[in-house]
């Protein structure tokens, strides 16, 4: 183990401790207390900045920062998910238009390229804190008369099961690693190429019809994947390898 992650380790073993919001000691500090040299405790520090673990206020110190949330591989919504996790969702549009799907949305949604969409872009809101932005792409036939508003003050899900008669009940999501844009960090409220995870997702009806394909950047520093992994026994007369496969919204 180098002297950095040695480092690192144990200023883990020192958040532990510590409530969020508590500072922990300066870097000379460290330093001293584990007797390395200021570089090594930096560099460490900076690693667990990056992760989300700590955060430095500008003439006040570093300090430990809220726990990430466990963001699950499921069929649920953020509405739905902050609420399981007893925080407050909200939602602020950015932006509402409706124009003609285009072709690589076409194709995406399986419609003409002609074909009115409604295009919303939300700020995600978990405690009246930023969590995520996500843009929402649905064919404006299905969900007519639907406002802003209306995403504000309720689950999209429950909007088209409520009030539109569509059941989510299956979908694909890619997860990829990226890091924020000067708008996304802007919006977000978050340093210029913040670690981001970016989540795009198209979901199915009980018809079998695609409903919705969905783009979102989640804050890399509040965030963290959960899945649940199961062994699919292998059956002897193939010989074929043990798979193993997502038990979450992949699935």
């Amino acid at each position: 183990m180098t002297k950095q992650s040695e480092a690192r380790e144990a200023v883990l073993d020192l958040i532990e401790q510590l409530g969020v919001g508590e500072a922990i000691p300066s870097e000379r500090q460290l330093g001293l207390d584990l007797g390395m040299s200021r570089l090594t405790v930096r560099a460490a520090l900076d690693d667990l900045v990056r992760e989300g673990y700590l955060i430095r206020r500008r003439g006040s110190g570093t300090f430990v920062s809220e726990p990430k949330i466990a963001q699950e591989l499921t069929m649920t919504s953020f509405t739905e998910d902050m609420r399981r996790r007893g925080m407050v969702p909200g939602s602020r549009t950015l932006e509402l238009r409706v124009s003609p799907a285009g072709a690589r949305l076409g194709r995406v949604l399986h419609v003409s390229p002609s074909e009115p969409v409604l295009a919303v872009k939300r700020l995600r809101l978990a405690d009246g804190e930023t969590m995520a932005i996500e843009t929402l792409h649905v064919r404006e036939s299905l969900i007519a008369g639907l406002s802003a508003r209306d995403l504000e003050e309720h689950s999209f899900y429950e909007l088209l099961r409520d009030r539109y008669g569509i059941v989510i009940v299956s979908g694909v999501q890619t997860v990829e690693p990226t890091v924020t844009n000067e708008e996304e960090s802007s919006e977000l409220g978050v340093p210029l190429h913040s670690p981001a995870l970016l989540l795009e997702r198209t979901t199915r009806s009980e018809t079998g019809e695609i409903v919705e394909y969905v783009r979102s950047i989640y804050r890399g520093d509040r965030y963290r994947l959960v899945t649940e992994l199961s062994v699919r026994p292998t059956p002897r007369r193939t010989g074929m390898p043990i798979a193993l496969y997502d038990d979450g919204f992949g699935r």
